[in-house]
């Protein structure tokens, strides 16, 4: 093994282990702008929006930000695996450099040995013997000699390729651990830019007006819970939970009042997915991390087949879940500024439903 590698196999597991002790940093979104600070505008004034057109509004921006959540959540995923990976990798390396020196330290010795007797090993000695027997046993021990020498070679060989192997490996998942960090960086900029929008938005509503907003609200999650409701999609709708999914709903249920909080797997605040994955794992059968991999993963199961447990994704780009718990409706981790509670299961775009014991 050459030292350029030896020298990025250290890299790499000093690198690793500083990744591994570094502390997470916590971001927290940012506050809303003073009224105060905002700047006189020129010009013609812009029509004020009505409060719906408000509601609408910052729905989208909570969308947004729960689309970059997802792709939070993803890549912070694939960064603890990658940095999982380094470090089983960095293992290997230091393994293998010190096979590699208890291998060179025998092959030393074996050549020392054959320096004191002259250049010949003892079986290549006994085989100059007049003595028929020791003949025999020098050829056997000459051949047992060879067999150890090539096994001892070959096995240098195969645990330099490893190492060589295992230091490409670790410059691998390094670069994709980087990317990934990019990503998570990109997307806390999206999360944080889109919630204070929408909290902007809501800062500038008097108390009335904000009372109204939560009744709009409320009153657009009713109507389209009442339309599921009439389109008799729970007409055939009555199954038990299975043992794991009633566990699952358990759990849940018992986050019940604790906060949103974007990138949260509990046990004081969730997210979306955080909730549902958590739940699972509570109920011994691990999820995906996300909305969008859950989605892409678990399997698929008809609306007419939902059952307590099953998980249902809504929005277009399957940014948001909730568990169904029966008699139509979900428990869910709603958005930023909410706490866990229930909700209607067709309060908002159904995409499709996944049962993770299925």
């Amino acid at each position: 093994m050459n030292r350029r590698h030896i020298a990025a196999a250290a890299i790499t597991l000093v690198c690793a282990l500083t990744v591994l002790t570094a502390p997470v940093q916590a971001f927290a979104a940012p506050a809303p702008p003073s009224p105060s600070a905002a700047q006189p505008q020129s010009g013609p004034k812009t029509p004020k929006k009505s409060l719906e057109e408000v509601r609408e509004e910052i729905d989208a921006l909570y969308r947004k930000a729960g689309t970059a959540t997802d792709a939070y959540n993803l890549a912070e995923e694939q960064a603890k695996k990658q940095s999982g990976e380094i470090v089983k990798l960095a293992r290997a390396i230091v393994e293998g450099q010190s096979k590699i020196a208890e291998l060179k330290a025998q092959a030393g010795a074996q050549a020392r040995e054959q320096y004191r007797t002259g250049g010949l090993p003892p079986g290549a000695q006994l085989m100059l013997s007049d003595d028929p027997q020791l003949f025999l046993d020098g050829v056997n021990r000459v051949r047992e000699g060879q067999q150890a020498a090539q096994g001892a070679l070959g096995e240098l060989t195969r645990t330099q390729q490893d190492l060589e192997t295992y230091t490409q490996d670790a410059s691998t998942n390094w670069e994709k651990l980087e990317a990934n960090r990019l990503k998570q960086a990109e997307a806390k900029k999206k999360i944080n830019a889109q919630i204070a929008a929408a909290k902007k938005l809501e800062s500038q509503l008097k108390k009335k007006e904000r009372a109204r907003l939560l009744k709009l609200e409320q009153e657009a999650e009713y109507k389209l819970q009442t339309a599921w409701l009439s389109s008799g999609a729970l007409k055939d709708i009555n199954r038990d939970a299975s043992a794991n999914g009633k566990k699952a709903v358990a759990f849940a249920t018992a986050q019940i009042g604790k906060p949103y909080d974007w990138g949260a797997e509990g046990p004081d605040s969730y997210d979306c997915s955080g909730l549902t994955s958590q739940a699972w794992a509570a109920a011994g059968r691990p999820i995906p991390r996300t909305s969008q991999e859950q989605w892409r993963l678990l399997p698929h199961i008809a609306v007419k087949d939902l059952r307590p447990g099953d998980l249902i994704i809504y929005h277009g780009d399957a940014s948001h879940v909730g568990m169904y718990i029966g008699d139509g409706a979900i428990v869910h981790a709603p958005r930023p500024g909410r706490n866990v509670t229930l909700a209607g299961a067709g309060s908002m775009q159904i995409l499709g439903v996944v049962r993770p014991d299925k």
